[in-house]
């Protein structure tokens, strides 16, 4: 067995009218039919989503498995119930609504938060990478907050959305933040003062419940993990894979300096909201904040390929060095999913070829 953390991962979907690509709102359905195929699809807060969750696994290769395995089965239910299953981070069509999953936990969001529940239909992708405690968890957050923005930027996945281009390579991340206890979390120097903190989330209503934290990393409300949530949903398997990897090495990377000792970095809260910013913005083909050499401008690509060399070390002993070198290659000539909706929205400005676009994405597995 490996002696390398295990990592696990959650992906958000889609439910699109299967002739206009309008959210649909089936996902109680969609999910009856999986589980009939022998997968367990969450119901999210709007009834145009399902989430699917991994296996806890060791390997990219068994990760890779598992995710095309989910997005076939979840894909199948989709179209069984006349609909399509899309991995994008938001509708690109108007929608008629966004119908609240008839959950009582999720009534009370919508109640409390309004239209910020009602009109969201948000997809992101949540990584776990397994640490050893909870005070691993909260150092490891802290270490890796820097570069929290360059992941934003490599799976950006939200450009076009209501039937234009938003000028965000990631929309979803600007609507995510009009929740109150989203973005990047501030830097703790105890368990004790994360824990205080989070209380008084809850305290002030800001939160309902530990779940309703969503900082962009934080110790996993019902796992022994750090999970990372800063990611739109990938538009391909591949690059799903290529996030968790890189997650996972830096998360191994962050351990390893704790252990030597090494003090963790601590930009300026303006400094990693202006990178998430500018992240969001320009995505993987523009420009982005390096938070570790002077809040310098420099291309995006070349800060995410320095941060595969980084975090190296722990690559090679994943046995995934190459892979996340070439990966990274293959996305920034093939594009990401931002990069490949604007290609295709800018041909005629036709929603419905976006549409198109992403769902091959969705279930291409190579």
């Amino acid at each position: 067995m490996s002696s390398h953390p295990t990592v696990g991962v959650e992906e958000e979907f889609l439910l699109v009218d299967g002739r206009h690509g309008y959210p649909a709102a089936r996902n109680k359905a969609v999910a009856e039919y999986a589980a009939k195929q022998g997968v367990e699809l969450q119901l999210e807060l709007t009834s145009c989503q399902v989430e699917t969750t991994t296996d806890v696994v060791s390997s990219s290769t068994e990760l890779r498995a598992e995710l095309s395995r989910l997005r076939r089965i979840a894909s199948k239910a989709a179209e069984a119930n006349d609909t399509r299953l899309l991995a994008v981070a938001l509708p690109p069509t108007v929608p008629h609504a966004f119908p609240v999953t008839n959950k009582p936990r999720y009534h009370r969001i919508a109640d409390r938060f309004g239209i910020i529940a009602h009109e969201q239909g948000v997809c992101g992708c949540h990584v776990h990478v397994a640490v050893p405690s909870r005070a691993a968890a909260i150092d490891v957050s802290n270490r890796i907050r820097p570069v929290l923005h360059l992941l934003l930027a490599l799976t950006a996945n939200s450009a076009i959305y209501r039937n234009t281009d938003t000028g965000y390579a990631s929309f979803r991340s600007m609507l995510w933040a009009h929740w109150p206890s989203s973005g990047p979390p501030p830097y703790f120097e105890t368990v004790e003062q994360y824990d205080a903190t989070v209380h008084a989330l809850l305290e002030s209503g800001a939160a309902l419940d530990y779940g309703m934290v969503y900082w962009d990393v934080r110790p996993s409300a019902r796992f022994p993990t750090v999970e990372v949530r800063v990611a739109d949903v990938p538009a391909t398997v591949a690059e799903t894979v290529l996030l968790a990897t890189l997650i996972r090495a830096c998360v191994m990377t962050a351990l390893q300096a704790r252990e030597d000792g090494d003090r963790a970095p601590r930009p300026t809260d303006w400094a990693l909201r202006a990178a998430h910013w500018r992240a969001a913005h320009d995505g993987l083909g523009g420009q982005a904040i390096d938070l570790m050499a002077g809040y310098s401008l420099a291309s995006t690509r070349l800060l995410v390929a320095g941060l595969i060399e980084h975090v190296r070390p722990a690559l090679e002993a994943l046995g995934d060095y190459d892979m996340a070198r070439d990966e990274l290659a293959r996305i920034a000539q093939a594009g990401n999913g931002a990069m490949r909706q604007r290609r295709v929205w800018h041909r005629r400005e036709n929603v419905e070829d976006v549409i198109d676009e992403l769902g091959a994405a969705t279930t291409t597995f190579e």
